[in-house]
């Protein structure tokens, strides 16, 4: 889709639709990924070495919400048009005409330079500096330039939804260390096989908007490939907490037993024929993606609580 698809105003879509709410302006920070991305800062804060003060704590996982808040504002301000084209989005505030879209870019726009004020009064410049990285890369790198430009654009942009951990970490410990990067490499090898599960289903809505999605340009066949690749380079990924001591083996059981689960449903996937078929599978497949990472990153800090419940039931 070229860019001059993109240049419309605000009142060409939706233009009769009822007045903004409250829950319009919510809807804009995009609050199901929020709760993910507060969900996995958190972790990341809960396991870092050094232990902070739990209203600090609260403070960075604030700036974290409210900085993936933004970045979700300002995405739906430039990818207004493709929302409008895709039955899963046309009902969201702007292309609804329910928001002006000034209102969702200046929304946007404050709510990143607070949230980075705030990581760095609360906590240190590391984090903050971590936390304007993943708004900047998810607004320019992968919302401006990769998503209507290359199939790449969930892998390479994915990085962006990987920062959390790792920025609870920082914010915990003022450093990146190594386990804090197998946290964010954990969400990055993540994001691909969960979103092209999604776009296997849903590949005529990505079609019609003219998004080059894997399954759009290079086909089913390669699309599958490519998932149960991902799936067996995460599984060593997955492990990389217990493997570099920041959790023990009761981590390590879980991400194993589910990692091997994931692969099932990749192979699943692969194994179906190249059309409606294969529908049943990747939704089957995109729905456990959910539950992995939900449950891997709840296992994180239930191991560091179990050990210490054990050392003190020895001790």
């Amino acid at each position: 889709m070229s860019d001059t698809a993109h240049t419309f105003t605000g009142s060409s879509i939706g233009s009769t639709a009822a007045p903004a709410r409250v829950r319009d302006y919510v809807d804009l920070l995009k609050p199901r990924v929020m709760s993910l991305v507060v969900f996995t800062g958190l972790v990341g804060v809960l396991i870092a070495p050094v232990h902070i003060h739990p209203f600090t704590a609260a403070l960075a996982v604030l700036a974290i919400a409210l900085g993936s808040g933004a970045a979700g504002a300002i995405n739906m301000w430039y990818e207004r048009d493709l929302d409008a084209l895709m039955a899963r989005t046309r009902n969201r505030p702007l292309p609804a005409g329910r928001v002006a879209p000034d209102d969702a870019l200046g929304l946007g726009v404050l709510l990143s330079i607070f949230s980075v004020l705030l990581m760095a009064v609360a906590t240190n410049f590391v984090a903050a500096a971590l936390l304007a990285a993943a708004i900047l890369f998810y607004v320019f790198v992968y919302t401006v330039w990769l998503k209507r430009r290359t199939p790449q654009n969930i892998v390479i942009g994915g990085a962006a939804g990987a920062f959390p951990p790792m920025i609870g970490w920082a914010a915990a410990t003022g450093d990146v260390s190594a386990v804090g990067i197998a946290l964010f490499l954990l969400i990055f090898l993540w994001t691909p096989p969960h979103f092209w599960a999604l776009a296997l289903y849903r590949s005529d809505d990505y079609r019609r908007a003219g998004v080059p999605m894997l399954p759009v340009v290079a086909g089913p066949r390669e699309t599958k490939r490519q998932m149960l690749i991902y799936t067996l380079i995460l599984t060593p990924v997955a492990l990389a907490p217990t493997l570099l001591g920041a959790v023990g083996w009761l981590y390590g059981a879980v991400a194993l037993t589910l990692s091997v689960v994931f692969i099932g449903h990749a192979v699943a996937v692969w194994r179906t024929a190249d059309d409606e078929t294969a529908h049943g599978p990747a939704r089957r497949m995109f729905r456990f993606s959910l539950l992995y990472l939900a449950v891997l990153f709840a296992a994180l800090p239930l191991d560091g609580l179990l050990g210490r419940f054990l050392d003190r039931l020895v001790g």
